[in-house]
């Protein structure tokens, strides 16, 4: 018999920035891993998921957001043997500058049109939801 598997959640965003026509999203690149992928991550104790959602777009991207409609999960293994779900929403971008500076989680962030970001995305379940989500 299997042993019961352990989840790890996590929380984020499809991060969206509306200038004039064009409409791009958010990329974060974490160096630890040297992949590019949505802003998440993992949530403090006593938070919420929406709260870690909203908390690690602003830690990653340095910018406050208002919540859209729900994007969707997804999930993977990790090392430790634990499966990973990550639930999205989408998110646009509150007016002002970001405060991003690069550091050594988030080395760089880049805003690209969906098509751009898809193909730079190293995850191909982030891909994935992308794709659910745009097309």
């Amino acid at each position: 018999m299997r042993e019961v598997p352990e989840v790890q959640f996590a929380a984020g965003g499809i991060v969206w920035d509306k200038k004039g026509d064009d409409r791009r999203l958010a990329l974060v690149h974490r160096a630890k891993y040297d992949d590019w992928s949505l802003p998440k991550g993992k949530p403090d104790p006593g938070e919420s998921i929406g709260e870690t959602a909203r908390r690690e777009v602003r830690e990653e991207l340095g910018i406050d957001v208002e919540f859209g409609n729900f994007a969707g999960t997804t999930h993977y293994p990790l090392a430790n043997g634990r499966i990973k779900v990550v639930l999205y929403w989408h998110m646009i971008k509150s007016p002002g500058e970001s405060t991003f500076k690069p550091n050594r989680e988030i080395d760089a962030i880049e805003w690209l049109a969906s098509k751009d970001a898809m193909k730079k995305l190293t995850h191909a379940v982030e891909r994935e939801l992308l794709r659910q989500n745009v097309e």
